[in-house]
């Protein structure tokens, strides 16, 4: 890619990023209808299948879902380049934001404040419109349907940190076994996904990220240095979490509560807080590094949780497109895929829907904002915008 080719792409990733990052409320499934919205509805930059299939791939993998697929629309567009511009986007105006809650809010209450209602409301608009637009292109046929509706199911009973890998493992199976011979004999028509990443450097990833795992938990118990201490703490609740960023929560706590490190009051008013802003929920981490060790400790502790992620995503990409255009894998895809969709239904009714629609008068706003959305194609600043002022007056009835 050319220098200003090059540069272009990333001045486009930074600006997109950025303005999800300031815009993006809701959680990991939200975040995936915004991105399904910005960058495959709107920009054209990945057909529904190839987000999909990396939807799949970030489910499968530990850490924050909705971050590693903004990273892997990044490198997919400039390289490691491109998935640093857009961790940056995406993450920094929440990280920013915390770091100010960790010194001047702490102790405020906010979790029950109007206009944060209204961003949840927004958030379901946003996922519904994403989850209908999935279904009708990777759940078109009857089997899928019910791979979908079995994911759907066991996912809502049985809800623990590794569900959603076992759901994912199974359903690869299901899609191998009913659909291998329609793709046996498939002429392959698929663009080919090209990733500026050599493979070289996809296994350095991936060998960094099992050796620090491996590595900054000696370093903890030979030297008494907090700092490591503290990179340890992070490090590992990003390498070990499946599920998105509400389980990481009790790894965290366990880590910096029971230690001592931080009071449980701190804890939960910055939890409070990061519900109040958009973005991953893995940036809980820069308020309490914050907390600890001010803006400094807020920075490494956000580099520390989000590190795993970017390995791993940046470490399985250049791989990615020879398994999916292969036939047995592309079979095993389908299934996946299908899956995906009833993970993000799950989803969708818990906890999206049952912590949010509480009264008729919030089903009706919803509808409205779903409208603004979908028929009247307003872009997604304004449904947020208006979440927040419909929120803050809907709470006065």
């Amino acid at each position: 890619m050319k220098k200003r080719g090059l540069l272009t792409s990333l001045l486009e990733i930074l600006w997109v990023s950025t303005k999800l990052g300031l815009t993006s409320f809701g959680g990991p499934v939200a975040h995936l209808g915004y991105f399904h919205q910005e960058y495959v509805r709107k920009r054209k930059l990945m057909d529904e299948k190839s987000y999909a299939d990396l939807v799949a791939l970030c489910q499968f993998l530990p850490g924050p879902a909705s971050s590693q697929v903004g990273i892997g629309m990044g490198v997919m567009r400039a390289g490691v380049l491109g998935g640093i511009v857009s961790f940056l986007g995406f993450t920094f105006p929440s990280v920013i934001m915390l770091i100010l809650f960790a010194l001047i809010l702490q102790g405020m209450d906010v979790s029950g404040t109007g206009w944060i209602h209204g961003l949840k409301i927004v958030a379901v608009a946003v996922v519904a419109h994403a989850i209908i637009g999935m279904a009708q292109n990777l759940t078109p046929d009857l089997k899928r349907k019910a791979i979908a509706l079995l994911a759907m199911v066991i996912t809502l009973l049985w809800q623990t940190a590794y569900s959603q890998v076992v759901i994912i493992i199974g359903a690869a199976v299901i899609g191998f076994l009913v659909y291998r011979e329609h793709h046996q004999h498939e002429v392959d028509s698929e663009d080919r996904v090209r990733f500026p990443i050599k493979r070289s450097v996809a296994v350095v990833c991936l060998v960094l990220f099992v050796g620090l795992l491996i590595l900054l938990p000696i370093l903890r118990e030979v030297t008494s240095i907090k700092w490591i201490a503290m990179l340890d703490s992070f490090y590992r609740s990003g390498s070990l979490v499946f599920g998105g960023g509400h389980v990481v929560l009790p790894l965290l706590e366990r880590e910096f509560v029971s230690t001592g490190w931080i009071s449980e009051e701190a804890f939960l008013a910055g939890y409070g807080a990061t519900q109040a802003v958009p973005g991953p929920l893995f940036t809980f981490a820069s308020y309490l590094g914050a907390v600890m060790y001010g803006w400094g400790g807020g920075l490494l502790a956000t580099g520390a949780i989000f590190l795993p992620a970017f390995l791993l995503i940046v470490g399985t990409l250049p791989f990615w497109d020879a398994m999916r255009r292969n036939p047995k894998a592309k079979a095993a895809f389908v299934g996946v895929n299908a899956a995906v969709v009833g993970i993000l239904i799950a989803a969708f009714y818990q906890p999206i829907w049952t912590s949010t629609i509480v009264n008729p008068l919030d089903f009706a706003f919803a509808a409205i904002l779903f409208s603004m959305l979908v028929y009247w194609k307003l872009p997604p600043w304004v449904i947020v915008l208006a979440g927040a002022v419909g929120g803050t007056l809907i709470t006065m009835f």
